[in-house]
């Protein structure tokens, strides 16, 4: 072909010839490990400038060929499916128009291509893959359903990229939906993408819509979508797009859904909830005029015993507060009711105080805990609406939300280490129990922590936790093995790698080697610190070092996630009493007899410290 033919003219004489290719990517079926069938992909003449399908497609609608483009593409690739005697169902690319000429043709040449090759128009599938909006709803369903009628089934491609929409889905009511390949790509390290993608299958559930993954390049990828129950993916790591592919899983991908082992989901960061504006904290109090003078102020304090502040407020517009304590101790001085009493409260208000509107989130304010001014937490904050007064909130109030917003953060995600906290160990335990999975539930606490962090404080104890979060997440399988923190100086890890036993060993050593580089000199050469025990005694404590408690989960052996962490929290305190810092708890007492570990009703794992 000469190249310097115009482009339409080139796309017209392929067309004339059938000089389009086409490769076949391999679709497969999850849980029952087989093919599904292949998606056709159309290729130009090799060589040529239109051999790419984004170069056929653009010239294609350049010169009003789309149509003859996809309805003669389509007759080649049954064609050329059924000279390879491939297996399953042949899915071919469609745009809406091309699936409502088809359906206004009652089938027109694909489904006498189809018949003509031999194979039962009930193996075709037209996945609609539109690249502008649908905008015609009632022609588009009207076209499915004549389809349907011929036997031949409909797919929604790359539901989730913008242009495949829900109400799509809704209406044509197709029997395949294909997941866009951007929710898959690393799902493994993206929460965010996980909730994503279990959100789309619980709405295929209720639809009633098998579901196919595209876009699976990584062995990681694939478990999540094994463990999310997706029915059905395709990609790299299941097949690539060739002339003639395989008829079976490659073993790499076999072994990966034959697995009994359950994928570590990535955490999801719990974040505040975004109906928890400033306003929770309101308290109405009454207001003074900015001309009020002191004496009156006094007796406005004495009636309302419990008021911490008052705002000056002048024509609704809140312009300073006057702290109780603080106007009070002043007062009290001598002569100063003699010499302020019948001047103007403005003489002691803050003219500057902390006004917040009432739709602020109160996560905005958390940096006012730990900023250099402290005064807006013993004054308090002014609360308005559109810049006029509508209450006070008090710092301890303020205090007290934020703290409980942090902790239930950490729940999910420890804010030191970043590590999954109680919530996301709960969540994984349970998938194990019911996958019937086999693991090693380790508990790791380290010893002496306390006098370490009364000795050095709270800095070099952090960077304590810190080692000993890395060191354990070193020696862990990432894929197949979770970690959590549960608080302070504990962590859990729900081992399913066959090799816990020597991983949790390797771990002791090593953080007992490096924890000793935290110590002065002083310490290392004594062996030990001097710090106060629990009842306030003066002790001689060895160096801070690490113990693990494990606890060996077969199916069937334990009911719920609380019975492992008992059992767990019992091998770990076994652990302590241990020489060397490892205990395995016998099998026969796994989640037996569990009395003499009861379990608060507030905290899953009653050895953490917060």
């Amino acid at each position: 072909m000469v190249t310097s033919t115009p482009p339409a003219a080139q796309l017209r004489e392929i067309l004339q010839n059938r000089a389009l290719d086409y490769l076949f990517q391999p679709i497969f079926d999850l849980s029952r490990q087989q093919l599904l069938g292949y998606e056709a992909l159309m290729r130009g003449p090799a060589g040529s400038p239109l051999h790419a399908p984004e170069a056929l497609l653009s010239v294609a609608r350049a010169a009003g060929l789309s149509l003859e483009l996809e309805l003669t593409g389509g007759a080649i690739a049954v064609e050329r499916f059924a000279h390879l005697g491939l297996p399953g169902k042949l899915f071919l690319n469609a745009s809406a128009g091309a699936i409502c000429r088809v359906a206004r043709d009652l089938g027109g040449p694909l489904l006498h291509s189809t018949v003509g090759a031999g194979f039962f128009p009930g193996r075709l599938v037209v996945e609609l893959t539109e690249h502008e909006r649908v905008s015609d709803f009632d022609a588009m369903t009207e076209a499915a359903a004549t389809l349907r009628g011929l036997g031949i089934q409909l797919a929604l491609d790359d539901f989730g990229d913008g242009r495949s929409s829900l109400r799509l889905w809704a209406q044509i009511q197709p029997e395949i939906v294909k997941v866009d390949k951007y929710f898959t790509h690393h799902c493994h390290r993206d929460s965010r993408k996980v909730a994503i993608l279990r959100s789309i299958h619980q709405l295929a559930s209720a639809f009633g819509t098998p579901l196919v993954a595209e876009g699976v390049e990584e062995a990681a990828e694939l478990e999540i979508l094994r463990d999310l129950g997706f029915a059905h993916a395709q990609g790299y790591f299941l097949g690539r797009p060739v002339a003639d592919p395989p008829r079976e899983l490659h073993p790499e991908a076999l072994a990966v859904l034959t697995c009994a082992k359950v994928a570590v989901l990535p955490v999801v960061p719990a974040l505040p909830e975004p109906g928890e504006p400033v306003e929770r904290l309101l308290v109405h109090a009454p207001t003074v005029a900015p001309e009020m003078t002191n004496d009156t102020l006094v007796r406005l304090f004495v009636q309302n015993p419990r008021l911490h502040a008052v705002a000056v407020v002048d024509r609704e517009v809140p312009v300073g507060l006057v702290n109780r304590r603080d106007f009070l101790d002043k007062y009290a001085q001598p002569y100063h009711p003699e010499l302020y009493g019948r001047r103007p409260c403005t003489l002691f208000m803050n003219a500057q105080p902390l006004r917040v509107e009432a739709h602020i989130p109160l996560a905005d304010l958390a940096t006012i805990l730990t900023g250099e001014d402290q005064s807006y937490l013993r004054d308090g904050l002014i609360i308005t609406r559109g810049g006029r007064y509508a209450g006070l909130a008090t710092g301890e109030s303020l205090v007290r939300k934020v703290t409980e917003q942090r902790v239930e953060a950490a729940r999910h995600a420890n804010p030191l280490t970043f590590l999954p906290g109680n919530i996301p160990i709960t969540e994984h335990i349970r998938r194990l129990l019911a996958h019937g999975a086999s693991f090693a539930a380790a508990y790791f606490d380290l010893n002496n922590f306390k006098p370490y962090n009364d000795l050095y404080g709270y800095w070099r104890g952090d960077q304590m936790i810190k080692l000993a979060a890395a060191t354990i997440t070193r020696h862990c399988e990432p894929r197949h093995d979770f970690v959590g923190h549960v608080g302070g100086d504990d962590f859990v890890v729900l081992f399913q790698s066959e090799d816990w036993q020597s991983r949790c060993q390797s771990i002791v050593k090593a953080f007992n080697q490096a924890a000793r580089d935290l110590f002065d000199a002083a310490e290392l050469a004594r062996g030990g610190m001097e710090g106060e025990d629990r009842r306030g005694v003066r002790t001689f404590f060895p160096l801070t070092t690490v113990a693990v408690g494990v606890v060996r989960v077969a199916a069937g052996d334990c009911r719920s996630p609380e019975d492992v962490a008992s059992s767990a929290a019992a091998a770990k305190k076994l652990a302590k009493e241990q020489g060397d810092g490892f205990y395995q708890l016998v099998e026969q007492a796994c989640c037996a007899n569990l009395e003499d570990w009861p379990l608060s009703q507030t905290q899953l794992y009653p050895e953490a410290r917060a």
